[in-house]
């Protein structure tokens, strides 16, 4: 029978020597096993009773699981070991929801797209009762983080249906050229704000910052024939542009003509009231002078005929009865007046 003791082993408990040892050093040093323990315990409780919040988060403190506070960003204090605990959540971020399409990565002059199929998202009718293939994204912030984390279990997921649901209803109002055309602007304004609307009602603390129609298409089975559509409006677009060039340069001429035709005879008006107005003026003053002094007036009036009429004309020849020949006269002046009376 082989003795133990002759290979240096000792075990009176049953245990290897190595624990045995273990176990002697602690009972000889109890008190600094004490004091070690004890000061652990303290550094793990000052360790977690303070937290830091970055500029981008805010901090929600929840209290044995029920909320209790929101802190903002800085270094705040905990209650120690589990009491409290501190749920960040990054508010001043703008998060980015995508529909149609997915980013896989981003480098500084490059967008890399996953090839993945989404038109089950992107895939709309519109109020013409055709199909558009719309892409579209939605930036949000978190305004209120206890809500966003209590008031709803996916708030995520909350985001992306209820954008798809009011996209698909927007599109659904408009006709297929405006959203592929000239009603995107529009379209991204009132799906933002019937979004926000929903959004409110949840109450779940989600602030949409902008809806942004990225490619909007129609299905690739229908391109060609809509693009030849397209091709025949815009020759429509070009004639009625033409058309109306040529309006706008022909109806103005003739309305300054018109206008002008018009001052004319409205200026040839007044100048033959004025004149009719000033010969009966002048009628008049004769009328009164010829009523003071008839014969003298008659011979005047005769005179400054005469003299107006002999004025004319350049040569005169006067015929007498009494003379067979004829007798040109030259010089139609006071002289010449005077010997034909």
């Amino acid at each position: 029978m082989m003795n133990n003791q002759n290979y240096g082993y000792h075990r009176p408990n049953g245990l290897p020597p190595e624990i045995n040892a273990i176990l002697r050093w602690f009972s000889h040093n109890s008190r600094l096993v004490k004091y070690a323990l004890a000061g652990l315990f303290i550094v793990f409780g000052i360790y977690t009773s303070f937290y830091t919040v970055q500029p981008s988060e805010e901090a929600v403190v929840i209290r044995f699981g029920r909320y209790d506070r929101t802190t903002p960003p800085g270094l705040h204090f905990l209650g120690p070991f589990g009491i409290e605990q501190a749920i960040k959540v990054k508010t001043k971020l703008v998060l980015q929801e995508e529909f149609g399409f997915r980013t896989r990565s981003t480098t500084q002059h490059v967008t890399d797209y996953s090839k993945d199929d989404f038109e089950k998202e992107s895939l709309m009718l519109t109020g013409d009762l055709n199909v558009a293939d719309v892409e579209w994204i939605v930036q949000y912030q978190i305004a209120d983080p206890r809500k966003y984390l209590f008031a709803a279990q996916d708030p995520q997921r909350n985001i992306r249906d209820v954008s798809e649901a009011i996209m698909r209803r927007v599109v659904g109002d408009r006709i297929v050229n405006e959203v592929l055309t000239t009603g995107r602007v529009e379209i991204a304004t009132e799906a933002q704000r019937l979004s926000q609307e929903v959004l409110d009602k949840y109450d779940i603390g989600i602030r949409v910052i902008t809806v942004k129609l990225q490619d909007v298409n129609p299905p690739d089975t229908v391109k060609p024939s809509f693009n030849e559509v397209n091709a025949a409006k815009q020759e429509q677009e070009k004639a009625i542009n033409m058309a109306e060039e040529a309006y706008n340069k022909v109806i103005p001429e003739a309305r300054g003509k018109a206008d002008e035709t018009i001052s004319n005879a409205e200026g040839y008006a007044s100048a033959i009231v004025n004149r009719a107005k000033g010969d009966s003026q002048r009628f008049l003053m004769t009328l009164k002078e010829y009523r003071q002094a008839p014969e003298v007036t008659r011979t005047r009036i005769y005179i400054e005929t005469m003299q107006e009429l002999f004025n004319r004309f350049k040569n005169l020849t006067i015929v007498d009865e009494k003379v067979k020949g004829l007798l040109p006269v030259f010089n139609q002046g006071s002289t010449d007046l005077k010997a034909a009376q």
